[in-house]
């Protein structure tokens, strides 16, 4: 049997006349890595914070944990660890403070949280800077200690805004170990993200949103193929718009995306269509055979890149 922790159908927020989310629907299962995906005005963080209990649903039915976040607000906030975007720690007080000063808001004895603090910050791999002050730490460790922090109630949810934005590759490789840690102690977890590989290596299961609504739904690779084709031929030519191209490569390709730099020719064998080209006299500056990505998926069911 399912356990689901979440159950949205119909959900919608609106402010005045702005439609921000309209009518989705979606479960998520416990111990599940959800995603959601899309660019900013995509209906993401409105869809956040009501999952977050700290925004009323305009209509539709939203249920967390069994409980109805209208009336049941306060329990469900006990039991979530919210991960904003932007690290709110208190830069002047120590690691260590950072942790049982949060802990209180949920009237932890404090005992407990001098243990509970000590066993996160060994999560965290930040026990040696136990006594440091927040500012003195990098990027990647103040991330890790808002992570940390959000798991001091002990959550059964985990929600996640944008959790490696900013980082370097190995910050981010070692924060996404952490998150497996929690997965694999049964932790829910919820995630935004702008990183393709993010979400290609974290999520079981994702939505990709555009305009308030759920425009697909599905694990990584059961969007990449049902919306996209096994491979994708990226070409530069010596060119100012790549749009001039565009009609003498369609016949080649499944599908063809102009990009400001360069363009994308969906394909099954890459390396079989780039020597079409040539045979045809159709010769690139550079050329580069890839698999398809979710960020493929994504420009195609919106018509826009992540960055745009």
């Amino acid at each position: 049997m399912v356990d689901l922790v979440l159950t949205a159908r119909e959900l919608s927020k609106r402010f005045n006349e702005i439609t921000a989310v309209d009518r989705v629907s979606f479960t998520i299962e416990r111990g599940e890595s959800f995603g959601f995906l899309g660019p900013n005005g995509a209906g993401k963080t409105s869809t956040m914070r009501m999952i977050s209990a700290v925004s009323q649903p305009t209509s539709g039915e939203l249920t967390i944990l069994g409980l109805d976040p209208r009336t049941d607000g306060p329990e469900i906030r006990g039991r979530l660890g919210v991960v904003p975007q932007e690290d709110t720690l208190e830069l002047e007080l120590s690691v260590r403070l950072n942790l049982e000063m949060f802990g209180r808001y949920f009237d932890i004895p404090r005992s407990t949280l001098r243990e509970r603090a000590t066993e996160l910050l060994a999560f965290a791999q930040l026990s040696e800077r136990a006594d440091d002050r927040v500012e003195e730490l990098s990027g990647g460790m103040k991330r890790r200690l808002t992570i940390a922090r959000a798991l001091v109630n002990r959550p059964e949810i985990l929600i996640l805004d944008e959790p490696t934005t900013g980082l370097d590759p190995q910050a981010r490789h070692l924060l996404w170990d952490r998150l497996y840690r929690l997965k694999r102690e049964g932790v829910t977890l919820i995630i935004t993200t702008h990183y393709m590989d993010e979400a290609e290596q974290l999520c079981d299961r994702l939505v990709v949103m555009d305009h308030g609504t759920i425009v697909a739904t599905g694990t990584p690779r059961e969007l990449i193929a049902h919306h996209s084709t096994r491979e994708v031929l990226e070409l530069r030519f010596d060119t100012d718009s790549h749009e001039d191209f565009h009609a003498r490569l369609a016949p080649f390709a499944q599908r063809v995306e102009v990009l400001p730099d360069r363009i994308l020719l969906y394909v099954d064998e890459g390396d079989d269509t780039l020597r079409q080209l040539h045979a045809e006299r159709l010769t690139p500056m550079s050329s580069f055979v890839r698999r398809s990505s979710l960020e493929d998926v994504f420009l195609r069911l919106t018509g826009r890149t992540l960055v745009d």
